[in-house]
C-alpha cells in the first residue's frame, strides 16, 4: 500500500521552473534548431573548467561512468546528466512498485515531475558534497579541517 508523499512536496514544487505548453504547433525544423543550440551550449560547458580546481593527470576512477552519463572531469558539466537520470530512474521504480502513489490526473503527473526535479537537485547536492569530502580535486575535507584547527 503506497502513500501520497507527493502531496507533501507540493509547496516546494512552486519554486521550480517549468516549461509551459506551446501556444502553437512547433515545426520540426524549429525543434531541431533548439536541440542543436542546447547541444552546443552543453558542449561549450564541457570545456569550461571549474574555478579553483587543480588539474591532475591521475587516473579517473569514474571514467566509464562519465562516458555513460555525459560528464567531463573538472568542468561545468562535472556531473553531466547523472542527477536527473538517476532521479528519474528511482522515481519511476518507486511509482512502479507502488511505494508512492501516482494517479493518472494532470495534477498527480505535475507533482510527480516536480518531485523528480527536487530529487535531482538533492542528488546533485549530495554528489557535490561527496566529491569535496573525498578529495576528488585536491586534499580531502578532513585534512583541510585538520590543518585549520
Amino acid at each position: 500500500m503506497g502513500f501520497k508523499i507527493l502531496e507533501y512536496l507540493q509547496p516546494f514544487c512552486s519554486f521550480l521552473p517549468e516549461v509551459s505548453k506551446p501556444e502553437r504547433k512547433i515545426q520540426f525544423r524549429e525543434k531541431v534548431l533548439w536541440t542543436a543550440i542546447t547541444l552546443f551550449i552543453f558542449l561549450v560547458c564541457c570545456q569550461i573548467p571549474l574555478f579553483g580546481i587543480m588539474s591532475s593527470e591521475s587516473a579517473d576512477p569514474f571514467y566509464w561512468m562519465r562516458v555513460i552519463m555525459a560528464s567531463n572531469r573538472g568542468t561545468l558539466m562535472e556531473l553531466g546528466i547523472s542527477p536527473i537520470v538517476t532521479s528519474g530512474l528511482i522515481m519511476q521504480l518507486l511509482a512502479g512498485t507502488k511505494i508512492i502513489e501516482v494517479g493518472d490526473s494532470v495534477k498527480d503527473r505535475a507533482l510527480f515531475n516536480g518531485a523528480q526535479k527536487l530529487f535531482g537537485i538533492l542528488i546533485t547536492i549530495c554528489q557535490a558534497i561527496v566529491y569535496v569530502v573525498t578529495g576528488m580535486y585536491g586534499e580531502p575535507l578532513t585534512s583541510v579541517w585538520e590543518s585549520v584547527c
